[in-house]
């Protein structure tokens, strides 16, 4: 984008049209209303068409911040990568024995019965020993599914 020389730094000329697809961007999907909420707020006038290049510019850094945010937050849901790296094997056990169970939809699931057992409250900060312990006390609970299941 072009933009001009200000206060040291180049910074872009944003337009309407740059709104509009910023709150229509997926990760948003912001309707008129929320939009409009949005602009009140932060500029105070009810019409797109009264704002000057600086509020236009100060509402798409707030919108681009709030998508920034969404896909942020969409990046920290998963619970299979990162964490210790010599569990990471026993973890694809773990999430294998978890799907057996049933519990592979709902992450803080395991996560709760991580902190239940071990007052860890993520899956991806046990210990070699803690992932063996949780292991095998999924294996017994499979089991026990197993055999409910099998006497019904």
């Amino acid at each position: 984008m072009q933009g001009k020389i200000y206060g040291g730094r180049n910074r872009p000329h944003y337009s309407i049209r740059t709104i509009w697809g910023l709150a229509k961007s997926p990760e948003l999907s912001l309707d008129d209303e929320d939009l409009y909420g949005i602009i009140g707020r932060e500029t105070k006038k009810d019409s797109m068409k009264k704002l000057t290049q600086g509020e236009i510019d100060k509402v798409c850094r707030v919108l681009s911040n709030l998508k920034d945010g969404i896909q942020k937050a969409e990046q920290r849901k998963r619970t299979d990568e990162g964490g210790n790296l010599l569990t990471e094997n026993l973890r694809r056990k773990i999430y294998a024995l978890t799907g057996e169970l049933g519990w592979n939809d709902n992450n803080e699931r395991i996560n709760g019965f991580c902190k239940k057992m071990f007052k860890v409250e993520r899956l991806e900060w046990l210990t070699v020993s803690q992932s063996h312990k949780l292991i095998e006390a999924l294996k017994k609970m499979v089991d026990r599914k197993e055999n409910s299941d099998g006497s019904n």
